[in-house]
């Protein structure tokens, strides 16, 4: 009888903590796939830099403030795909058919290359592999008390809405999918959106 109620004890324990935010198996496993992510893409990384330099002046990194864990800011990382001073020409996100984009820009937009930086992000403990989208702080600041939740959750490179709808969902339809979500996470939830995550890439579905 013991040993049935530690095993299941222990199931429930791998099954519901594993993914949850703050356990020690999903900071592991951030910490691991970011290293892999940023080794196995350096190449892939240094070629985008030098496109970069070559196609428009300017830093070929773009640092942005989104809203992290507990509504805290931080600065995101990512490769830049405007022109310099894109943010002062126009909405600080991307529109269709945006004119700001550099030629190499639409290039990393389309195959999500731009994002790879995040993964720096990862190490550094702001972001997650899984979790919310990270949203512009002005964004954030109009959230409702309800909304806000999704601050309970480390925000993430892939996760629940980035496989369905990315950018062609409102934030109000984003984070009450979140939320949903996180709440019930699992690490095996997560898994499954890690795995689905390169056809959304390829497809390019729902990106802007």
């Amino acid at each position: 009888m013991q040993n049935t109620v530690r095993s299941s004890w222990h199931g429930e324990d791998i099954n519901n903590l594993m993914g949850k935010h703050g356990s020690f198996i999903k900071r592991l496993t951030d910490i691991v796939l970011s290293s892999l992510a940023l080794i196995l893409s350096s190449p892939v990384l240094l070629i985008a830099v030098i496109a970069i330099k070559l196609d428009s002046k300017g830093s070929a990194f773009f640092i942005q403030e989104r809203t992290g864990l507990n509504g805290k800011p931080f600065r995101m990382i990512k490769l830049r795909g405007m022109i310099e001073g894109a943010e002062f020409l126009g909405p600080d996100f991307t529109q269709k058919d945006d004119p700001r984009l550099t030629r190499v820009g639409r290039i990393l937009r389309r195959t999500s290359i731009d994002e790879l930086p995040q993964a720096i992000n990862v190490l550094l403990g702001d972001m997650s592999i899984v979790g919310p989208r990270p949203e512009l702080t002005k964004i954030t600041d109009q959230f409702t008390n309800e909304q806000r939740e999704v601050f309970n959750f480390k925000p993430g490179i892939t996760g629940i809405s980035q496989i369905n709808g990315r950018q062609s969902l409102t934030p109000e339809v984003r984070v009450d999918m979140e939320i949903a979500y996180y709440h019930k996470a699992t690490f095996w939830s997560d898994l499954r959106i890690i795995l689905r995550t390169p056809k959304v890439v390829i497809t390019n579905e729902g990106n802007i």
